[in-house]
């Protein structure tokens, strides 16, 4: 186990896992927040069809996740009102990128096949962590990081147009613009996860940490932090036990961490609102005996 810390590839599936965590923890918490988790579901899919058409053009698949994430994201808000498209708009658009991606996988492996990357389509559907070297993991820390600045920057005026849309177009939100440009924050995450955990899984890492913040408190940039730190912490406990069971990808260790963690706080929840419960059972009678 200690060996295995201390290789090369370990360190920077950490270095760029956390800071791909840390993204996906922002980002997903506006998503749940906003009922947008259906467009990252659908991003999640069009990261592959992206991929899958560069491998077929002979290109990087990280030029196809990165223009296909972040241009359909773009679509998918210009379609929508005020930059946040709704399920039937979502729905036109996952049906098509899927058969798109179907056709751009049969393409790849009916011509690459002798390429000695037949496997590049399955990296990219589960993601391979383990696989990133020097120059990627500085990429995925730079892109990552510069997502967690964008979110952090929009995101009073974001959460402000997110609770109260109609308010805060007449106080002067740029609501539609902001629609958009967190749609391409989103694409942007969508494309850098894929890298790390795959597009199969990625909705997992967006949805689990900021669900299991909203659940544990109300108040929303408490919840904003805990999502990031959840999202951190269990990209970190699925890569130790990855590594300390080797035969567990380390995919699937990261989403089982973030699924018991999440599952864990259907336990904590109903505590807190025994107690809220009681808090207002004793209020009442003071009250009464005010009145």
């Amino acid at each position: 186990m200690t060996s295995v810390l201390s290789q090369d590839f370990f360190q920077n599936a950490l270095l760029a896992g956390t800071f791909i965590a840390l993204a996906c923890g922002l980002v997903g918490y506006f998503l749940v927040l906003r009922a947008q988790m259906f467009t990252g579901d659908a991003l999640s899919h069009v990261a592959f069809t992206g991929a899958m058409a560069a491998l077929a053009g002979g290109y990087d698949l990280r030029l196809g996740l990165f223009a296909a994430t972040i241009g359909v994201g773009l679509l998918l808000g210009g379609l929508g009102r005020r930059g946040k498209p709704d399920d039937v708009v979502i729905g036109s658009v996952f049906a098509w990128i899927l058969g798109l991606g179907a056709f751009f996988l049969t393409v790849y492996t009916t011509s690459r096949s002798g390429s000695g990357q037949g496997g590049a389509g399955t990296t990219v559907l589960f993601g391979s962590i383990f696989g990133l070297h020097g120059n990627q993991t500085t990429l995925a820390v730079a892109i990552a990081g510069a997502i967690c600045v964008l979110i952090l920057l929009i995101g009073r005026p974001l959460l402000f147009a997110t609770l109260d849309e109609a308010v805060a177009a007449a106080r002067g939100v740029p609501v539609r613009a902001l629609g958009l440009g967190f749609l391409v924050l989103v694409g942007a995450c969508a494309a850098e996860a894929t890298q790390a955990v795959g597009s199969l899984l990625l909705l997992g890492l967006l949805a689990a940490p900021a669900g299991a913040a909203i659940r544990l408190t109300d108040r929303p940039f408490r919840a904003l932090a805990l999502s990031a730190g959840l999202a951190v912490g269990e990209m970190w406990g699925g890569l130790l036990l990855s590594a300390a069971l080797p035969k567990l990808p380390p995919s699937f260790t990261i989403m089982a961490t973030a699924s018991a963690v999440y599952a864990l706080t259907f336990l904590v929840r109903p505590r807190r609102r025994a107690a809220d419960q009681a808090a207002d059972g004793a209020a009442e009678p003071v009250a009464t005996a005010r009145g």
